[in-house]
């Protein structure tokens, strides 16, 4: 009887679930969006409660629309929107709070004490990270701080936190497994990149008592097996990553110097630096990319907060268009954006500005400007926050990167990646397997128990669908560029207000 692997994607508006042969192609998807929660400004919230359900109720979906049994399924892989933290009590297992979203915006001021304090060269140092509020330790001390005896409770050992890979593995197991794994602890602000381990100075500055902690796992083992009631019979969950680790695997990114980019909600590039940390000098995060038995991958990356979303804010808040996929006809019915420029700052500016104060704006708007220019310089903010991060990583990595592997839902834009070709001057290659951030947690999963034997043997499966060469003439995109770093210059300047 043939066997598949299942493989979970928890994003962050919708959650998903794919069976994938062992060619890596996908046999059944299922996926459902659930509820955005925005209680006040710059909050983000998710009920974990929904998250749950949700999750379990397309993995089922996957299953059957698959025409599958429980036992036919050999691991269960699940990959993770990161950084979002739930805290819940360990006997009921209710939330006390909703999940706060890596792109809450609520502790902004109190990172901002804590650059004030001098705290930012000991926290890269031990941690590969900025101060930011997209990390998880400042949630989970504000949940501390703000929910009536949350406190008390966690001091006394009755709370749990953790990353949404945790809640839904302490969810699938019926409570037995509490963990995370490598990747995920690595987003956190608590995890220590060197030592391998939760960071006692880091837990001291946070606040967070270490009962509270899932166990950290690789990225690839047996971790346990489901309640027999996810399924239908007991599964091992053998696989762990967070999304952009998930899809820097997936594009089987394994050597040191290869880099990706992923375009959903927001935009994430990394790069393999091999297995050793490298503490960037221009504002990226260093971060563990996996952990397979005895060996650690690290990746440099850059996080761009608004990516796909501007695409949904322009269908949505201005209506521009009823399909964000509509976005490509109406950036092309004009040749260029005509100067004019979008910073989409709408959550702060993430690398390698990292200001949180930044607010979006469109700027070089003239008497003849129109929707077709403003979706064009749309795509182009992409393309030029993209630009942004890849400088910064070729100056930190000493590399001069000659290929970007691209995935995710606005890769399929074909005009985005041949502008994003032409302003990063080098080769855009895209898989025919654009799910690569799922997929990849489906490898790991998969290499956990055997059913694919090593990496040489993914990588024999990954195959290209196109490749965007970049425009020989670079006059006009130096012009582009040039328009941008002016528009970042007025951005940084209107933040200081």
């Amino acid at each position: 009887m043939s066997s598949y692997i299942l493989a979970l994607d928890q994003g962050t508006t919708s959650c998903r679930a794919l069976i994938f042969d062992k060619n890596g192609k996908i046999l059944a998807s299922a996926q459902e969006e659930f509820p955005q929660y925005f209680p006040e400004v710059g909050w983000v919230e998710h009920d974990p409660l929904e998250i749950w359900t949700t999750q379990e109720r397309m993995a089922r979906k996957a299953v059957q629309d698959a025409g599958l049994t429980a036992d036919q399924i050999a691991a269960i892989g699940i990959t993770n929107q990161r950084e979002t933290v739930v805290v819940w009590d360990k006997s009921t297992g209710e939330p006390v709070y909703p999940a706060i979203v890596w792109q809450d915006r609520r502790t902004a001021d109190f990172c901002d004490q804590l650059k004030a304090e001098g705290k930012a060269g000991l926290i890269q140092q031990k941690t590969g990270l900025v101060i930011d509020a997209y990390f998880s330790a400042t949630k989970v001390k504000w949940i501390l701080d703000n929910v009536p005896g949350a406190r008390e409770k966690a001091m006394a050992g009755d709370l749990y936190m953790g990353t949404i890979d945790s809640w839904l593995i302490w969810k699938m197991t019926g409570g037995q497994k509490h963990i995370t794994d490598v990747t995920n602890a690595s987003r956190t602000l608590l995890y220590n990149l060197t030592d391998l381990g939760w960071d006692a100075d880091m837990l001291t500055l946070f606040d967070i008592p270490s009962k509270m902690l899932p166990q950290v796992c690789d990225s690839s083992e047996v971790y346990g097996h489901t309640q027999a009631d996810f399924l239908g019979a007991a599964v091992p969950i053998a696989g762990i990553a967070g999304d952009q680790q998930a899809a820097l695997f997936g594009q089987m990114c394994t050597q040191e110097g290869w880099v990706k980019n992923t375009y959903g909600t927001g935009c994430f590039m990394l790069m393999n630096i091999g297995d050793k940390p490298i503490l960037s000098k221009n504002n990226l995060l260093t971060t563990i990319g996996w952990k397979i038995g005895d060996e650690v991958s690290y990746a440099l990356e850059g996080s761009i907060f608004m990516a796909g979303a501007i695409v949904q804010w322009l269908r949505d808040q201005l209506e521009f268009f009823g399909d964000a996929q509509e976005i490509e006809g109406l950036a092309s019915s004009v040749e260029s954006s005509d100067g004019v420029v979008l910073v989409p700052a709408f959550v702060g500016l993430g690398a390698p500005h990292w200001n949180q104060q930044a607010k979006g704006q469109i700027l070089g708007l003239n008497r003849g400007s129109h929707k077709g220019h403003i979706a064009r310089a749309a795509l182009e903010a992409i393309a030029l926050q993209t630009r942004d991060i890849l400088s910064a990583m070729e100056a930190d990595s000493g590399v001069k990167i000659k290929e970007l592997r691209v995935d995710g839902g606005a890769s399929v834009n074909n005009l985005l990646m041949q502008i994003q070709a032409d302003v990063l001057g080098v080769s855009v290659v895209r898989p025919k397997m654009v799910e690569t951030t799922v997929s990849g947690a489906a490898f790991l999963a998969g290499l956990a128990v055997g059913y694919w034997s090593n990496t040489e043997e993914i990588e024999r499966i990954w195959e290209k669908d196109q490749t965007f060469e970049a425009n020989p003439d670079r006059s006009s995109m130096e012009q582009l560029l040039a328009q941008w770093d002016r528009a970042i210059e007025t951005v940084l300047f209107w933040s200081k207000a």
